[in-house]
């Protein structure tokens, strides 16, 4: 079972525009309890980078237990649901702390801060 936090490598072309492309790390942002029990085999994601951004959308990741090799940032502005095939390999796990700094991110990014509070 995949859980929330967890670093998969996927493969995300095809893309259109300004969208990540190519292979790269993925944070797991969807709960494990409703993906493990869904009609269509979907995750939600949120792409990671090395270039630095400024703000909630773009917390910081640390390389070691995630597995990243080196300083990361999430690109929460970027969430996608993809389906579970196009995952590679599980390359580790965020620390909670770093979970905690996603969830704040997502709750800005989809409007959720004044009902979550």
């Amino acid at each position: 079972m995949l859980e929330r936090g967890t670093i998969v490598l996927l493969e995300l072309d095809p893309t259109i525009g300004h969208e990540q492309r190519g292979v790269r790390p993925c944070i797991v942002v969807s709960d494990p309890d409703v993906i493990a029990d869904q009609r269509f085999p979907l995750i939600a994601i949120v792409p990671v980078t090395g270039t630095p951004g400024e703000g909630a959308l773009y917390p910081m990741l640390r390389p070691g237990r995630s597995g990243l090799a080196k300083t990361s940032y999430a690109l929460i502005d970027h969430l996608r649901s993809v389906d579970k095939r196009r995952i590679r390999r599980i390359v580790g796990v965020v620390p909670t702390s770093e979970v905690d700094a996603l969830d704040e991110g997502l709750a800005l990014f989809l409007g959720l801060r004044a009902k979550l509070a």
